[in-house]
Parts: C-alpha cells; sequence; structure tokens
C-alpha cells in the first residue's frame, strides 16, 4: 500500500468517526434545550391528554439511545424526520433551502479565490508600494465583521444608489445572481483579507528559498519560475487553509442570509433553533458538519496530489 493510498484510507476513517462523535453530540445538545411538547402543540397550551398523544406519537418516552439509533439510522437511508413546526419532512425544507445557500457559497468562493488570491500574488509580487496597499486593505477588510459590512452595502448600493435588491432571493437565473451579489460581498470580505495574507505569505517564502535562486541563476525565465516554483509549491499551504475557509463559509452564510432575508440552511437553523424545532436543527447542524469535514478533506486529498512530500514529511510520516 503506497503512501497516498494509506493516507486517503486514514482520512476517510477519521472522517466517519468524526461525523459519528459530531451525531452524538448533536443530538444530545439539542436534547438538553428542553422538552419539545410546547413546539409539538402549535403554541397552545397542552392538555394532559394531548401530552400523552404527543409523546407517544413521537416516541418521546423511549430511551435516549434508542431514538438516538433510529434518528441516526434513518438519516443515513435518508429519513430525516418531519419538523414540529412546519409539520412537513425535513428533506422538503433543508433541499431547496440548501439549494440558496450554495448558490451564495459558490459566488462567496470565487469573491475570494479572485480577489484573496489575486490580491496576495500582488503583494508578494509586485513591490512595497502594493504590498503596503494591500496590507492596508486587508486590515480593514479583517477588522469588518460580516453583518457590519451588510449593513453597509444594503445602505449604500441598495437604499442610496438602488443598484441592487435589498431582500430575497429572486426568481430565475439572473435574478437570482443579482439576488445574491450583495450578500457574497458581505460574506466575502473578511475571508478575502484572511485568504490574501496566507497567499502572499507562502508566496514570499517560496520566492526566498534556495531552489527558487537557483532556478533563477539557471536563467529559467521569470513566469515559468513563478508557475513551476513558487506558485506551485505554495499551493499545498493556501489550498489547506481556502479548504477550510470555504468549509466554514456555509455555517458563517447564516448572518448574509439574515441580514438579507435569503431562505437558506442558515437562517433555517436560526429559526428553527428559536422554535424549538429540534429535527431541523438536528439535521441542519449534522449537515454543516459533514460539509466542513468533508472539504477539509478533500482539501488535504488534493494538497498530497499535488505535492506528495507533504504527505511523506506529515502526519504519516
Amino acid at each position: 500500500m503506497n503512501t497516498l493510498t494509506r493516507m486517503l484510507l486514514e482520512r476517510l476513517g477519521g472522517l466517519l468517526l468524526t461525523l459519528f462523535l459530531a451525531s452524538i453530540v448533536i443530538y444530545s445538545a439539542v436534547l438538553l434545550t428542553g422538552d419539545p411538547i410546547a413546539a409539538l402543540a402549535g403554541g397552545a397550551k397542552p392538555t394532559p391528554e394531548l401530552i400523552a398523544e404527543i409523546r407517544a406519537e413521537y416516541h418521546l418516552d423511549d430511551p435516549v439511545w434508542q431514538r438516538y439509533w433510529e434518528w441516526l439510522t434513518g438519516a443515513i437511508q435518508g429519513d430525516f424526520g418531519r419538523s414540529f413546526v412546519y409539520k412537513t419532512a425535513v428533506t422538503t425544507l433543508v433541499a431547496p433551502r440548501f439549494a440558496i445557500t450554495l448558490q451564495l457559497v459558490l459566488l462567496t468562493v470565487v469573491l475570494i479565490l479572485v480577489f484573496g488570491v489575486g490580491s496576495g500574488i500582488l503583494a508578494a509580487t509586485r513591490g512595497r508600494a502594493v504590498d503596503r496597499a494591500v496590507a492596508t486593505g486587508t486590515s480593514l477588510g479583517m477588522a469588518l465583521p460580516t453583518f457590519v459590512v451588510a449593513i453597509l452595502l444594503i445602505w449604500i448600493f441598495a437604499k442610496s444608489l438602488g443598484w441592487f435588491p435589498v431582500y430575497g432571493e429572486g426568481d430565475g437565473a439572473w435574478d437570482r445572481l443579482w439576488h445574491l451579489v450583495l450578500p457574497a460581498i458581505s460574506l466575502a470580505v473578511l475571508f478575502i483579507a484572511y485568504i490574501s495574507r496566507v497567499t502572499r505569505s507562502a508566496l514570499v517564502a517560496q520566492l526566498h528559498s534556495e531552489h527558487v535562486d537557483t532556478a533563477r541563476v539557471r536563467g529559467i525565465p521569470r513566469r515559468r519560475v513563478f508557475g513551476a516554483h513558487v506558485f506551485r509549491n505554495a499551493s499545498p499551504q493556501i489550498l489547506a487553509i481556502a479548504g477550510t475557509t470555504i468549509a466554514g463559509l456555509f455555517a458563517a452564510s447564516a448572518i448574509a442570509e439574515v441580514a438579507f432575508g435569503l431562505g437558506g440552511i442558515g437562517s433555517l437553523l436560526v429559526q428553527a433553533a428559536a422554535r424549538a424545532d429540534l429535527p431541523v436543527v438536528q439535521i441542519v447542524s449534522l449537515l454543516l458538519v459533514t460539509i466542513f469535514v468533508v472539504l477539509n478533506a478533500v482539501a488535504d486529498l488534493v494538497s498530497a496530489l499535488i505535492d506528495p512530500t507533504s504527505v511523506e514529511g506529515g502526519a504519516l510520516a
């Protein structure tokens, strides 16, 4: 078995163990929030007969481990249960909202990669003045929380200039894209600054490395040195941070979704938590954890494919 295959199997085993432990933590933590009888009763004061009927229908008197096992095996088979509040399958609530969040995250990722990596390259290669300008811009970007950026964007581009809509996700492809521009920018600003600094640091380290100096002395063209020796060797570090960042966007999207009235899974999670809709909270939380660990594992695998020596000299050494 070669090193890469061993790493893949170890990552897969770690991923499954992480998801199993996360499912236990999420299920237990949600149960600790209280008795779901009030949510199941629809806000009305339940009578003893109604309480008994609800507890029997939702098996609330069964042992916790038995309810957890039925929930977990159901989720594995695609049965995510029924919403306490909406009285419908959780799948029908999550699926359309996940599509909106996915579109928002994809647009945000494009902004992060273009402006984050691009400004990092400029800072590392275009001299001290550009480096200082990018450093100033990234310092400002990292100091602005997502909700502050959202408020500023709404005030300037939606209310004052009227260029973009301020609420909702729109209908149709172009209208949807138009509605997602401001939320994606508000979500991307902080991460653009972060990725820019990571990219700049990784590239500067490679630019001052011995093998790059050797390539320059050998007369290899500057553009080729940068592509084949500098950017390629810096890519695993950039990719590892970018993978973690992108994975975190799904959870962070809740702030932008609430600010701009988008019906994604982030806003659904906030609403479900406020209304004690436990099945929705459990599944959306588990979905976000799954996305995070899977994307991180993919980023590790791609980094290993780009630079196999990072595996041999890393965790598996």
